[in-house]
């Protein structure tokens, strides 16, 4: 009797030992993956980056939007860590990195570019996805141009690259701005978008559940635009976006000839760059996953967890299986 009840309970004992194992082996999985907050001088300069993930994984190179920094993907990083290199870098005048006068330092999309590219050297990126939204799409697009054998994915939220995204009210003050650069009142008259409601309200227009969105981002970003001079930094960048709408053919064409894999993860809601933005990718892009979310200009906030399922499955599609 005892024989055959211990002959019968080895199965499954076996089993149970492998369902731990198994719950175990997931748990591990699971654990949480350790950010490393990080300097390294590029030219002179100070470039601050968040960094996670083993060195020898698929890099994925995350581009922030203004007016935050790389603290926008705080969440997206450990989420992210376990099976691919994550980087996040803040531009010059951004986050932690060096914030230098505008009289030694040139404030253009032209200069953040050639900066983060120089980062990339720097860190040993030679190939890498890229993460874009807000202006982290005409940092991002330059780069690309200029070395596509490098990008193996992109992943754009609400990143802009035609002229359709920028057809709105929003952008009516700052077209004239562009036309009259050397306009005081012209300038003056985009002040608001440095100050604090601004800020709150890039967070949390278009939210559907506005709990979700923590103060702790705009509160951080503030207390990094109210730095004196930053201001005018600000304004300076927003001058010098007029130099991208020419730069889209070029970056049309580059989605053309190399068709890299891209991922639509799109904050329909945000008036910034609304959703018409995010339809024109469907012409030039053979290889494009297309999701508009029902969220805002800072749609990883409150559908981060939405977002990062996404790319884990589109990554491991189209990079970590090549």
């Amino acid at each position: 009797m005892f024989r055959t009840t211990k002959r019968a309970l080895v199965p499954s004992l076996l089993a149970t030992a492998a369902s731990v194992l198994g719950l175990l082996s997931s748990a591990s999985a699971q654990q949480p993956v350790p950010v490393h907050h990080k300097t390294v001088k590029v030219d002179g300069l100070d470039v601050f980056y968040r960094e996670a993930g083993p060195k020898d994984a698929p890099a994925i190179l995350l581009l922030h939007g203004f007016p935050t920094s790389s603290q926008m993907y705080r969440n997206l990083i450990p989420a992210l860590a376990d099976k691919y290199r994550v980087i996040a870098p803040d531009y010059p005048g951004y986050g932690h990195s060096s914030m230098p006068p505008r009289d030694t330092f040139t404030y253009t999309f032209d200069n953040l570019a050639k900066v983060i590219d120089q980062f990339t050297v720097k860190v040993g990126l030679t190939k890498y996805a890229l993460y874009v939204q807000d202006y982290g799409a005409p940092v991002g697009y330059r780069l690309a141009v200029k070395h596509p054998e490098r990008i193996t994915a992109i992943v754009v939220q609400n990143g802009n690259a035609y002229d359709e995204g920028l057809d709105n009210d929003f952008w009516k003050p700052i077209k004239a701005y562009w036309k009259e650069p050397t306009s005081k009142e012209r300038r003056d008259a985009l002040r608001f978008v440095v100050k604090h409601e601004a800020t709150k309200w890039q967070y949390t227009h278009g939210v559907k559940n506005p709990e979700l969105v923590s103060p702790d981002g705009p509160a951080h970003d503030q207390f990094l635009l109210d730095r004196k001079g930053n201001d005018e930094i600000q304004l300076d960048l927003l001058l010098d976006y007029g130099s991208n709408p020419p730069q889209y053919p070029v970056w049309q064409a580059y989605f053309r000839t190399h068709q890299p894999p891209v991922l639509i993860a799109w904050g329909k809601n945000d008036q910034i760059f609304p959703a018409a933005g995010a339809e024109p990718y469907k012409r030039d892009l053979k290889t494009l996953d297309f999701h508009l979310l029902d969220a805002g200009h800072f749609a990883l906030e409150t559908n981060g967890v939405e977002i990062a399922q996404l790319m884990r499955e589109f990554l491991g599609k189209h990079v970590t299986k090549k």
